[in-house]
């Protein structure tokens, strides 16, 4: 049974940094590409950023503007999400999300196959 899960996730100042860490276990990390959503109350759950099996491709959306950085540790099973210059509209529940196609990078919720429970992260102004 594949299990992803998330943590990190907490409560800081706008301006501050958060590093999100989540780990899988029950497939072969490597033949995964890997990603993150997010949802905030009241909102669609939105694209954060993706990351293919080996990391060489990560693309984020435009309201991240350089503040937030992907990354993996295949010898750890550990996908990360640096995430810096926070601001209170970053306030959401973060997904951890996975797709068993390795050079695929999830973009839509119709494209992940595994989802962890979720982390809360709360930016105060």
């Amino acid at each position: 049974q594949v299990q992803v899960a998330e943590s990190g996730g907490d409560m800081v100042q706008a301006g501050g940094s958060l590093r999100l860490s989540c780990t899988v276990s029950g497939i072969t990390f490597d033949d995964l590409a890997m990603g993150w959503f997010r949802q905030a109350p009241g909102k669609e759950r939105e694209w954060v950023s993706c990351t293919n099996w080996n990391g060489q491709t990560k693309n984020y959306p435009p309201f991240v503007n350089g503040r937030f950085k992907i990354s993996r540790d295949n010898n750890m099973n550990t996908l990360f999400l640096q995430m810096n210059d926070l601001k209170s509209e970053d306030t959401a529940i973060y997904y951890c999300v996975a797709v068993a196609k390795p050079w695929w990078c999830p973009r839509q919720p119709s494209d992940v196959e595994y989802w962890g429970l979720g982390t809360q992260v709360t930016v105060s102004s």
